[in-house]
């Protein structure tokens, strides 16, 4: 079989193509490389793709390694400067991963189009989808990393829930300077069973949309947070939520200075233990 290869058409196809994972790759690695750079990365591996695939190697795996390992390399390192192995090898697994997912992107899109001249902008949307999914991939990845499980405890009784670790909740006890976190009426209702609510007392707070307000706020027992390691908080201050919080899926507002600390908590322990 034969085949013809128009080398200026394949050069530009791998360097359009080139560009678009290089510039996908600088997304996902927080680079912040210009996109010249990025061109010259995708020239120079343009270049030396249509070199080893023009030039007359005997051997197949000699030509694997001059397309998947050199010319790539050398891609990366012009395109996006990295240092040091261990970046240059992060990079690189990038380009790969890049390159799955732009090829998927660019497969279903090219089923609907039999125009082989609109190859680059296919290529450009397959662009701007692979950096959707990536910015998709970010932001559960965060979202996940914000939430976690707590176990609430208030004398024999103990209640799980799925609480959300917000860096904006800033409220403090103005008596004892403790860190307050957020709870559900309905998870209270929970721990206290049949009893009315004891040790109840109220702070104010300030909200997005509404000035001022307040809160009842009660002591629990103690609460497990389950992280990496699950630690113990002694005494932590808990205001009742009115509102309703299960809508988005997590009932409880952790506050982040709980297990930041530096804030002396009189008869505060904390230690790692199992639940």
């Amino acid at each position: 079989m034969h085949y013809e290869l128009y080398i200026d058409v394949f050069f530009l196809e791998n360097f359009a193509m080139d560009f678009i994972l290089l510039a996908v790759v600088r997304r996902m690695s927080g680079c912040s490389e210009a996109y010249w750079r990025i061109s010259l990365g995708a020239l120079f591996g343009s270049f030396l793709t249509c070199l080893a695939v023009a030039l007359p190697v005997p051997y197949a795996f000699v030509k694997l390694l001059l397309l998947h390992g050199l010319a790539n390399i050398v891609m990366v390192k012009t395109g996006l400067r990295t240092r040091g192995w261990q970046e240059l090898a992060r990079a690189w697994i990038l380009l790969y991963v890049s390159g799955f997912l732009a090829g998927g992107v660019f497969g279903f899109f090219r089923q609907y189009v039999r125009t082989g001249s609109l190859f680059l902008a296919l290529a450009v949307v397959s662009y701007y989808v692979v950096s959707g999914i990536w910015s998709l991939v970010v932001y559960l990845g965060r979202q996940s990393r914000y939430r976690c499980r707590v176990m609430l405890q208030k004398g024999d009784r103990k209640v799980f829930v799925q609480a959300l670790i917000d860096t904006g909740n800033c409220l403090k006890d103005d008596i004892t300077g403790k860190p307050v976190s957020i709870i559900d009426k309905n998870v209270m209702r929970k721990l206290w069973g049949e009893n009315d609510i004891t040790g109840i007392r109220y702070i104010s707070y300030h909200s997005i949309g509404k000035a001022e307000g307040v809160m009842p706020l009660v002591t629990l027992d103690g609460m497990y947070v389950c992280r990496k390691e699950k630690e113990w908080i002694e005494k932590p201050l808990a205001a009742i939520c009115e509102g309703d919080m299960t809508a988005d899926r997590y009932e409880m507002i952790l506050n982040p200075d709980v297990l930041i600390g530096g804030i002396d908590y009189g008869n505060k322990s904390r230690s790692t233990a199992s639940i």
